[in-house]
């Protein structure tokens, strides 16, 4: 009887790892089954939208997002966040031009409708280096949501890259007003300060940085950058806590420097 016990025990155990793997492939059988029999574009992108949400790893899966959000697509061009939602997978992917190119038909069918357009094209932007092009779309999308952080501090991001340390410093000062414990907040502030040649008072936030950083959580990371692969969350909240650490000591350099002269 006791053999007989071990026996289902490791059959179970098989089961459940054979389960496990074969999972994802469960999951595509069962999409294609619905989208067989109810082959919409609105259906095609909520079952994309479910690979494409870090806060679910287990689902996530860029590369069937990519496949479903591109069905949808294809059944229905002016299905709202559809081309959206392909420029997010391209940007993500370094493909600028490309996702630049579905951003702008997106806001073309959209407009100010789909407002989270302006926030995605202000990102590729930056990246491309259209600094000036991508504050414009901040600003625009900040119209619609002044409370979100992630915006605001993606704003003062290019307002630095394009040289207006001033008004990243401004910025900023704003937005932890409504956020004052936000680490990626304090961060660009000491980094706009230090800009100004302000060491003191850059040193102080980075500071405050430092201590904020240290709570980042793997769940706040994903939930700060959604789109991005689960298995890279650890990696991220670490190269965030050096990128803050080296700010201040950057800084602290920077005050000791000044203390001397």
């Amino acid at each position: 009887m006791l053999r007989l016990k071990k026996v289902w025990t490791v059959i179970l155990i098989a089961s459940a790892v054979l389960a496990w793997y074969e999972w994802p492939l469960l999951v595509r059988v069962e999409e294609g089954a619905q989208l067989a029999s109810h082959p919409s574009p609105q259906l095609a992108y909520e079952l994309g939208e479910r690979h494409f949400d870090a806060r679910r790893p287990r689902m996530y899966d860029i590369e069937r997002a990519l496949h479903l959000f591109s069905l949808a697509a294809s059944l229905d061009p002016t299905l709202p966040n559809a081309y959206h939602e392909l420029a997010r997978i391209d940007f993500l992917k370094g493909n600028f031009n490309s996702a630049l190119a579905k951003i702008n038909f997106q806001i073309s069918m959209h407009g100010d409708e789909m407002p989270n357009s302006y926030y995605i094209r202000g990102l590729i932007e930056g990246y491309m280096g259209d600094y000036a092009a991508s504050a414009k779309d901040y600003e625009h999308y900040l119209t619609f949501d002044s409370h979100n952080w992630a915006a605001i501090n993606d704003y003062a991001w290019v307002l630095l890259k394009d040289g207006r340390a001033e008004d990243a410093a401004v910025v900023t000062t704003e937005g932890l007003i409504l956020f004052p414990d936000n680490p990626w907040l304090l961060n660009s502030q000491a980094t706009a300060l230090y800009e100004m040649n302000a060491n003191i008072a850059a040193f102080d936030a980075a500071k405050k940085a430092s201590v904020a950083v240290a709570k980042v959580t793997e769940k706040q990371w994903l939930t700060s950058y959604p789109g991005n692969d689960p298995k890279i969350a650890a990696q991220g909240v670490a190269s965030f806590k050096k990128a803050v650490a080296d700010n201040m000591h950057t800084m602290q350099l920077a005050v000791a420097s000044s203390t001397v002269q």
